[in-house]
């Protein structure tokens, strides 16, 4: 009896490793990955990206008529530093992916896409950073919640707000959101206030200056470091960008500290 159960115990052993090797065995196999280089912006690249939503006019309500000319932040701006427009100013240390999500909060890809981010950057001990872009093609619903959201960003709750958002099948009618600003313990007055400020609408139109300047004609899109994707992508597809981006190490296109 001693030794059969050495037996199954030992096979038992044997039936781990090789359950842990197969995980592996798909990878071995895994086409490499096909960029194109971007003649505009130079220094960046994209690859095909597959489900997204679009709209008829793709940067509704961001019309330069709309604010004084000097409010305006145009697309020659935004060229003159792209990679501060795309990932803040601020700097990060070596080894740290940046990630620049574009998303529509009525898209139903973009549902899914942003959930999967916020869980890779929560689990990446610092090893990747999100930044989140508001695209709002989707109409007039699409442009409230974007402008709610940048407004609750002004009180530090913009990725609270965006996870409530995103996992909401409510309409942000000025009710709704009046409600989820108490809930989430920001003031509404406040909020409603920065919704119709300047530096909300700047924001916005830096974001939809960038989907100009790369081309994005929907969402959900992202620049996974000089990595330029339009559509959803398999988590898979993500993993392998941000590890490609982290072996290549620190890119001129959009440098870290």
């Amino acid at each position: 009896m001693a030794i059969d159960r050495r037996l199954f115990l030992a096979g038992l052993g044997v039936a781990a490793v090789g359950a842990a090797a197969w995980k592996y065995v798909p990878r071995i196999f895994e086409a490499p990955l096909s960029f194109e280089a971007m003649a505009d912006p130079e220094g960046f690249r994209k690859i095909e990206g597959g489900k997204r939503s679009a709209a008829f006019d793709p940067f509704f309500g961001l019309s330069p008529d709309e604010v004084d000319p000097g409010e305006a932040v145009t697309e020659a701006t935004v060229r003159q530093d792209i990679c501060g427009a795309l990932y803040g100013g601020n700097t990060v240390p070596s080894g740290v992916v940046r990630i620049a999500s574009f998303s529509d909060y009525y898209c139903p890809y973009c549902r899914v896409q942003t959930q999967k981010l916020a869980r890779l950057e929560e689990n990446s001990s610092g090893g990747i950073e999100v930044v989140w872009h508001e695209l709002p093609l989707l109409g007039e619903t699409s442009d409230m919640a974007a402008k709610a959201a940048l407004a609750a960003k002004r009180q530090g709750a913009y990725v609270l707000f965006h996870k409530r958002l995103m996992k909401s099948a409510f309409r942000p009618t000025p009710e709704y959101l009046r409600l989820l600003s108490k809930d989430i313990g920001i003031d509404h007055d406040q909020m409603a206030a920065d919704m119709a400020s300047a530096s909300v609408e700047e924001e916005l139109r830096t974001s939809a200056a960038l989907a100009r300047i790369f081309a994005f004609v929907g969402t959900p899109a992202l620049v996974v470091g000089k990595t330029v994707i339009q559509g959803q992508i398999s988590d898979r597809t993500i993993e392998r960008l941000i590890e490609l981006e982290r072996e290549e190490g620190v890119s001129a296109t959009c440098a870290t500290a």
